[in-house]
């Protein structure tokens, strides 16, 4: 039979696996799979380190580059200031949606490695790419309504709605790269490949901030700039994915054909799947925009104290979000090879490599919290006014990683209902407790009703995860 086993490379050129396409018997399958029961703590320690500082450093670049807009746009006025960040918010929440795409792709190639089924690794691939198209080409569609509907919730009027709209319109050209690069970036982090997606995102804000710099200041676009920056940057990035996909993974792509897309069993996996991360996702979303509205209900000032400490929040799932990824591609591609004692080890190291950093990020509020908020605003009244909740962002993580984890875990073994149950749920009984917090404590109320909500996330999903038996936790999609 045919299929693809791993080779690490352990020098300086390469760390990521290199994949070859063999033809084995089955008694070097059996040998194989023999080698990998023999996993010890100290290599899957490398393993989940080798996804882990990947995805950090490239989450790293991410609001370096919402920093570079910012200041290009610092030199234009407030409103082109506005008008970028509230134009990227509408994206955020549109493409946030459809995260779904990055992580569905991520659980069933991961699993379908770990299986050795290499021609559903590849209709995989397939099937995300033309999902994604099929997406892109709705929003391009629809775009007019979706960016009027953005301009009335965001209460846009005037000037500040006419930039918002030159950005907005230009921008959803890039709709087709950027959901592209969720279906490949979700593909190679199911092939244990987190090399590649940190060369792409290194690359697209690279791309992105010389690119708006260039059009900024030296053509005078202004807020057009910044818009064709962004559609540039991801076309860039889509095309060099192609490049590295035909490169590196070509015998995957010689088996995709068109009756394999088209499989009615895997075909009903996968939109059962991803309907389920997307309803998972549409209530994360509804969390942090309920979160956001009640602040703004509060006056302009809670709701700057507030935009600012929830960046506490962000800075830490940047870091945590690593060994989540990786929680997902080893914990799918051991679901898939039906190897418990491997697959229950990558748990247990992906919550303590997690834990440890959610302490260290503790630490950090504990001690330099003050300081961090003059990094975000030089206003006295900002800073005096969000001293009082800086508590709050101490707790913060050590509470919340675990959410984190288990939903890596969960995207990993493919429980993706479980996954979306437990958020829904969460959602609700969230909902319900800040309007009882906030009513008794205030300001304090709503933070330990939202930190109430990241811990409800854990606890339902360990407590799925606790029911789950042996067999199940190994089962084949």
């Amino acid at each position: 039979m045919y299929f693809f086993t791993v080779k690490d490379i352990h020098d300086d050129s390469a760390s990521l696996r290199e994949i070859f396409f063999i033809r084995l018997n089955d008694s070097t399958i059996q040998r194989f799979n023999n080698s990998n029961n023999t996993a010890t703590p100290m290599s899957e320690n490398r393993s989940i380190l080798r996804i882990a500082i990947p995805n950090i450093l490239s989450n790293i670049s991410v609001p370096l580059l919402g920093t570079v807009d910012t200041a290009l746009m610092g030199r234009l006025s407030e409103l082109h200031i506005g008008a970028v960040g509230i134009g990227g918010m509408i994206f955020s929440f549109m493409y946030w949606n459809f995260g779904f795409l990055r992580m569905g792709t991520t659980g069933i190639t991961a699993r379908a490695f770990g299986a050795e089924r290499a021609t559903e690794v590849s209709a995989t691939l397939g099937r995300a790419l033309v999902v994604a198209m099929l997406l892109a080409l709705g929003m391009m569609i629809f775009q007019w309504p979706l960016g009027e509907a953005g301009f009335f919730l965001m209460n846009l009027e005037g000037e500040a709605k006419m930039l918002t709209a030159q950005y907005f319109y230009i921008r959803m050209w890039a709709a087709p790269a950027t959901l592209g690069l969720y279906a490949l970036m979700g593909w190679f982090f199911g092939m244990q490949n987190a090399i590649y997606p940190l060369i792409l995102t290194i690359l697209i804000n690279v791309t992105n901030m010389i690119a708006s710099y260039l059009f900024i200041t030296h053509l005078g676009m202004g807020i057009d700039g910044v818009a064709w920056g962004t559609v540039i940057a991801q076309y860039v990035g889509f095309l060099l994915g192609l490049v590295l996909l035909f490169y590196k993974y070509p015998n995957y792509l010689h088996l995709l054909k068109v009756e394999m897309l088209l499989e009615i069993t895997s075909l009903t996996s996968f939109f059962r799947i991803n309907r389920d991360l997307f309803f998972r996702t549409l209530a994360l979303t509804l969390a942090f925009g309920f979160f956001y509205s009640r602040s703004a209900a509060e006056g302009g000032l809670l709701l700057a104290v507030n935009v600012i400490l929830l960046q506490y929040l962000n800075w830490m799932s940047y870091g945590i979000d690593g060994f989540a990824y990786a929680a997902e591609s080893l914990v799918g591609k051991y679901s898939g090879a039906r190897q418990l004692a491997q697959l229950k080890q990558i748990i247990q190291l992906s919550f303590l490599w997690g834990g440890g950093l959610a302490l260290f990020f503790s630490m950090v509020y504990f001690v330099f919290g003050n300081q961090l908020l003059g990094i975000f605003t030089n206003q006295e009244e900002v800073i005096t006014a969000a001293q009082p909740y800086l508590g709050w962002m101490i707790l913060f993580p050590v509470v919340s990683f675990a959410c984190y984890i288990w939903d890596g875990v969960f995207i990993g073994l493919t429980a993706s209902a479980a996954m979306r149950n437990a958020m829904i749920i969460s959602l609700i009984i969230y909902l319900v407790m800040h309007y009882g917090f906030s009513y008794c404590w205030g300001v304090h109320g709503m933070w330990a009703a939202f930190l109430a909500f990241m811990a409800l996330r854990a606890v339902f999903l360990w407590n799925s995860y606790r029911k789950m038996g042996s067999e199940e936790l190994i089962t084949t999609i």
